[in-house]
């Protein structure tokens, strides 16, 4: 995995150093150690080189800029679609430096790799190098520890027994382990909310989960065959690994394309596909689902009180406290502005609103909980006090398509806001007189 980027500057310029304490702290442990470790292996020394460990040296270091070249075009559109850390493929040809070689060989082949990545790729799209720096230690001490589980076993019998095997998997592990949990990590460290709960969340994300196991797989098969066949099997790989790069280009642009850059929340159109999706499929089953509209009160005071960026800062805590309340499969989205809006499929009849509205008070009272810690001239403050008016709608009491439920939750949302802020409306009881069925989206009526 990588950082996201940022402009770089001159040494004494470059923005790690305005890091939190933590942050900072951790990056140069990282850092320290990957050289510590590195040093003492050189120290033990690799003995006399045999001709086939350089051949493979060279070959991975050969398959490792061959496959940055081919997928150059891929990965700066990666890098500019989504600045969100991601998945780095390279880790096929260090996992199988890791397999092959010495601690000291498989390093050199990762520092060779990562230097020819950042010189073709993440200097030209504005990665600074500090971020290029930890990426690569933590990579170093990811092929480290891999390379010290591959010595556990007998090379002859690393690729040919079942011991031998569940020591590869066992350094694949490893070697997973050691490098997402120091990224996620600092990223982890780096938000708004730094909590071990936010640590796990953000580690176990499937996707990247799924794409690392799948990368270091094809790393452990290159070294396989490199071992059974010759160093030059190692190319076989470069075709499907070129393949997977484009693949995974096409499922980056999807997710940014339906994903609000502020704050990961589904954004409007893709929040109003799926919700209609969901409601059409709750619909034939006859089942009940809810839709919520929430408002945070006053916001307009943060950004002009801190600025547009703490207010992003704001708006990203709400999310993160929104889907912290909700179940996994309900959709929640941001609809421009500070307002939120979430689909609650699967409610029962006997739930009904006192169900979705119970839903709907645990997110006000978290909200009205949250303390967003933020940058300030004289120090660090904190931004509490928030507050957020909640509407909602239930199918099918309060309609059956999804215009409907949202004027219905939006005209009770803004009963809320009328009532005093900080407060839950439900459904058609939540405001006086009826709410017209076809209306435009956010034509409820104001009160004065």
């Amino acid at each position: 995995m990588r950082l996201p980027r940022r402009r770089p500057g001159g040494l004494t310029r470059w923005d790690v150093w305005s890091s939190p304490a933590p942050v900072l702290t951790l990056i140069l442990i990282v850092e320290l150690v990957a050289v510590g470790t590195l040093a003492a292996s050189l120290r033990h020394g690799v003995g006399p080189l045999p001709s086939s460990w350089l051949l493979t040296l060279a070959v991975l270091v050969g398959a490792g800029i061959v496959s940055t070249e081919a997928s150059l075009g891929v990965e700066r559109v990666r890098r500019q679609s989504d600045e969100t850390p991601h998945i780095d493929l390279s880790s096929v040809w260090t996992f199988a430096a890791a397999a092959l070689l010495p601690a000291p060989l498989a390093v050199a082949v990762a520092v060779l790799i990562y230097s020819h990545i950042y010189a073709r790729v993440w200097r030209r799209s504005g990665v600074p190098p500090h971020r290029a720096l930890f990426s690569a230690a933590t990579v170093v001490l990811a092929v480290e520890a891999a390379a010290a589980v591959m010595r556990l076993s007998e090379p002859t019998a690393l690729f040919r027994t079942v011991g031998g095997l569940l020591t590869v998997l066992a350094a694949l592990l490893v070697y997973a382990a050691v490098n997402m949990v120091l990224v996620v990590g600092v990223i982890v460290l780096s938000g708004p909310n730094r909590r071990f709960k936010s640590f796990l969340q953000v580690l176990a994300h499937g996707d990247d989960a799924v794409l690392e196991f799948a990368t270091l797989s094809m790393g452990a098969l290159a070294a396989c065959a490199m071992a059974s066949f010759g160093a030059a099997y190692a190319l076989l790989v470069l075709p499907p690994l070129i393949v997977l790069h484009r693949t995974v280009l096409v499922r980056q642009l999807e997710e940014a394309a339906s994903t609000d850059g502020k704050t990961g929340l589904l954004n409007a159109a893709a929040w109003h596909t799926q919700a209609g999706q969901a409601l059409r499929r709750i619909e034939r089953e006859g089942a009940h689902a809810t839709v919520l509209v929430l408002d945070l009160d006053h916001f307009k005071q943060v950004n002009d009180q801190y600025g547009h960026l703490v207010g992003d800062q704001v708006l990203a805590a709400v999310a993160e406290a929104v889907r912290a309340e909700v179940r996994e499969g309900d959709l929640v989205g941001r609809f421009g502005g500070e307002e939120f809006v979430v689909l609650l499929p699967g409610l029962d009849g006997e739930e009904g609103h006192p169900g979705a509205e119970a839903v709907a008070e645990r997110i006000r009272r978290r909200i009205r909980g949250l303390r967003v810690d933020i940058a300030a001239p004289v120090g660090q403050e904190v931004i509490d006090h928030l507050s957020v008016s909640i509407g909602g709608a239930m199918m099918p009491v309060d309609g059956t398509e999804l215009t409907q439920l949202l004027e219905v939750a939006d005209a009770a949302m803004y009963c809320a806001k009328h009532a005093g802020r900080n407060t839950v409306r439900m459904g058609l009881t939540g405001f006086p007189g009826p709410v017209g069925g076809h209306r435009p989206r956010r034509s409820p009526p104001r009160h004065p």
